[in-house]
C-alpha cells in the first residue's frame, strides 16, 4: 500500500511542527517517514497512518528531528567552509595575487609608518569597517528574507550561504589591537608583516562570504539539490 498525496502532505506538516523549517530537509525525512511508513503497512496493514507516524517519529528518539537537522546543518557548513576555503586561494593565484600581495605591502608601509598620531586614523578606520560590513551583512540578510518570503520555501544551504555573513567583519578586532602594538621595537618589522597578512586575509575572507559565494549562490545551490533547479523553474 503506497501513501496518496494528502498523506505526503501531512507528513511535510508533521515535520515543520517539529521544528524543521528547511524544505530540503523536510523533504529528506518525509522521504524517510513514507519508506517506513510503507514498510509497516506491509507487516500490518490494519495499523493506521497516524499511527504508524508516531512510532516512526518515536525511533529519533528524545530529540526528535534535532539530530538530523543538527547533522545535516554540520554537513553543509562543512561543504560551505570548502568553498571559502577553494575561493581564498583563488586569492593566491595569477592574476589576483598580485593585488593580494600589493594590498599586504600598503599594510605593511602603513603599519611601519604609525606613531602616536595614528591612533585617531586606525580608530576612524575600524569605524568604517564595522559600519560597511554592518550593512553589508543587513543587506544580505533581507535579501534571503526575500528570497525565501517570495518562495515559499527555506533551503538550509541557501540559509547558510546568506547567513554565514554573521562570522564575517571580525576583520576590525586585529585592527584594534594594532593601537596597542609597538612597531619600533626590533621585532617591529616581523609584527608588522603578521598584522599585515592577518589583515589582509580576514578582508579576504569577509569579501568573499559576503559578496563573492552570494553572488554564485544559485550554482553552489544547483549542485548540493539537484531538485532546486527544478523546483525553481515552477
Amino acid at each position: 500500500m503506497k501513501l496518496i498525496p494528502e498523506q505526503i502532505d501531512r507528513l511535510y506538516q508533521f515535520t515543520r511542527q517539529h521544528y524543521v523549517e528547511w524544505y530540503d530537509l523536510q523533504t529528506e525525512l518525509v522521504d524517510h517517514l513514507a519508506n517506513a511508513i510503507e514498510h509497516q503497512w506491509q507487516e500490518n496493514p490494519k495499523i493506521s497512518f497516524e499511527d504508524a507516524l508516531q512510532i516512526e517519529f518515536n525511533k529519533f528518539g528524545i530529540f526528535g528531528f534535532m539530530d538530523v537537522v543538527e547533522k545535516r546543518q554540520a554537513a553543509l557548513n562543512k561543504r560551505y567552509n570548502k568553498i571559502v576555503w577553494k575561493h581564498f586561494k583563488a586569492f593566491f593565484t595569477i592574476p589576483k595575487i598580485v593585488a593580494t600581495f600589493s594590498a599586504i605591502g600598503v599594510f605593511f608601509y602603513m603599519l611601519l609608518s604609525i606613531n602616536k598620531q595614528a591612533g585617531i586614523i586606525i580608530n576612524s578606520f575600524i569605524v568604517v569597517a564595522i559600519l560597511f560590513f554592518w550593512m553589508a551583512t543587513i543587506v544580505k540578510r533581507i535579501k534571503y528574507n526575500k528570497i525565501a518570503k517570495a518562495s515559499g520555501k527555506k533551503w538550509l544551504f541557501k540559509e547558510v550561504i546568506f547567513g554565514y555573513s554573521n562570522f564575517a567583519g571580525l576583520s576590525y578586532i586585529p585592527i584594534q589591537i594594532l593601537v596597542h602594538v609597538d612597531f619600533d621595537s626590533q621585532i617591529g618589522i616581523i609584527k608588522a608583516l603578521f598584522f599585515s597578512i592577518l589583515i589582509v586575509s580576514m578582508y579576504l575572507v569577509d569579501y568573499i562570504v559576503l559578496f563573492e559565494i552570494p553572488s554564485k549562490a544559485e550554482e553552489y545551490l544547483n549542485e548540493t539539490y539537484p531538485e532546486y533547479a527544478l523546483e525553481n523553474a515552477n
